[in-house]
């Protein structure tokens, strides 16, 4: 069902204290998701980081967050895209099917 889960042989339990770390954080849903299966196996997540926050300053991940750099890339609504006019194919990046 392509839900997140802890690989296997890999634990945690009431007691531990867990920092979140990502490459790149864009919507943060990668994160939320890690920070929402740590939480439910009874960690406690105190912070979360990222090499790179494409989100503008916008993930609100619930815990403190801090990004070694801030990356600001273009967006547009489908109509607006001047890639889709100039007839560019469109190609899905990142980790997501």
């Amino acid at each position: 069902e392509k839900a997140l889960t802890l690989r296997r042989g890999f634990t945690l339990g009431p007691g531990d204290r867990v920092v979140v770390i990502e490459d790149v954080v864009t919507t943060g849903l990668s994160t939320r998701e890690t920070i929402d299966v740590a939480t439910a196996a009874g960690a406690t997540v105190v912070a979360a980081g990222s090499i790179i926050d494409r989100s503008g300053g916008q993930s609100n991940l619930g815990v403190p967050y801090h990004s070694l750099a801030q990356l600001q890339l273009p967006t547009y609504q489908p109509e607006a895209c001047p890639l889709c006019a100039a007839g560019s194919p469109v190609v899905k990046p990142g980790s997501r099917a």
